[in-house]
């Protein structure tokens, strides 16, 4: 089912009496089917926005329309929608079993028979492996057991629209990594459209089929998770997404090509990179895996080189600014060599320093 934001606020009164305003005129589709992460810091806004669409938050300003139907006015139970709370929500007096099948047992005049409702509420559970414990309740469980049951509870549900808000930040990592594509392909197979709210970009690459990357209350970039690492439309989403994230250096495009801030001598080789014009104050962006050391006409002091297990990360400091490079093999640099570095130019983002608008993505015409 389809579910369109249109100039979506929300706006919360301020205890000094000045208006905070949480969503700012959010524009946004999900596809049927689809499954979309909002995707961003504490504070961000994503939470706010996927409780108006649940209908635990008023609407401000804009309209919510799920599967062609208007809905912001609607009170939550009318709008069939199923939402797993970051806070669990649980029944206490209930089983896991029951909770999860509450639901279900609510929507029992649309054709799931009792043996069919509880068939499902073991096959959700068994997925999220819970299903040693459907006789609990959850009092006893731990953080990470109820967050699985509240998931649980949301997935079993035949709903126009899956609202899961941070639902697996309480699960140690192996078992988060397993249950990522354990979720997704059961969404997919059923053709359920779903709205994932996160912190973590790792879960949002690792599920969604679109990101929507949000901050201060603003829809910074919305699209696959690919295309904003690759072509990031401002600075922010250029270092918010990555690990490391992007490197950003300060420069200044002069007749003669981009000088970076207080590093006397050549430009920066970067032919073929369409640059704005000479004046013009930018930032160049280059990812940490991009950068190759050991020539190059760029030098930098060794801070720290980190070996991780699996990749290498060095800490270079060049005229007061920090930049981090990745290997995927052992670096034989010490803290306090000078170590020459480059990077192709297909490979360089250019910013504008003012507004941080994306100019330009290595050699793209």
């Amino acid at each position: 089912m389809t579910l369109v934001l249109h100039e979506l606020s929300k706006t919360y009164p301020g205890r000094d009496g000045h208006a905070v305003r949480a969503v700012r005129q959010l524009d946004l589709t999900v596809n049927d089917g689809e499954i979309v992460a909002l995707l961003g810091s504490s504070g961000c806004g994503k939470t706010s926005t996927l409780r108006m669409v649940a209908g635990f938050e008023s609407v401000s300003e804009g309209s919510i329309t799920l599967a062609g139907r208007r809905v912001d006015a609607l009170p939550p139970a009318g709008r069939r929608v199923a939402m797993a709370f970051e806070g669990y929500a649980l029944y206490p007096p209930l089983t896991v079993a029951e909770n999860i099948g509450f639901g279900l047992a609510r929507e029992g005049g649309r054709g799931l028979g009792r043996q069919e409702a509880a068939k499902r509420v073991r096959d959700v559970a068994e997925m999220l492996e819970i299903g040693p414990i459907l006789a609990r309740r959850p009092a006893g469980l731990s953080g990470g057991q109820q967050q699985r049951a509240s998931l649980a509870r949301a997935l079993a549900r035949d709903a126009d629209l899956h609202l899961l808000d941070e639902p697996m930040g309480q699960l140690e990592p192996q078992l988060r990594s397993v249950l990522r594509g354990r979720v997704k392909a059961a969404l997919k197979a059923r053709g359920l459209t779903a709205v994932l709210v996160t912190h973590d970009q790792t879960e949002a690459n690792a599920m969604a089929d679109r990101i929507a990357v949000m901050e201060g209350g603003v829809l910074q970039q919305y699209g696959a998770g690919g295309e904003l690492r690759d072509t990031p439309a401002n600075l922010f989403v250029a270092t918010f997404l990555g690990e490391p994230p992007m490197n950003a250096l300060p420069g200044r495009v002069q007749p003669d090509g981009l000088h970076l801030v207080d590093a006397p001598g050549a430009p920066v080789a970067l032919p073929g990179v369409a640059l704005p014009a000479s004046g013009s104050n930018v930032v160049l962006g280059v990812r940490p895996h991009r950068i190759a050391l050991g020539d190059g006409a760029l030098r930098g002091t060794v801070i720290s080189n980190q070996w991780l297990g699996d990749q290498a990360h060095i800490v270079l400091e060049l005229r007061e600014k920090i930049i981090v490079a990745v290997s995927h093999q052992r670096v034989g640099v010490r803290a306090g060599e000078i170590v020459p570095f480059r990077f192709a130019p297909e490979d360089a983002h250019i910013f504008d320093a003012a507004s941080g608008r994306a100019l330009a993505h290595g050699t793209r015409a």
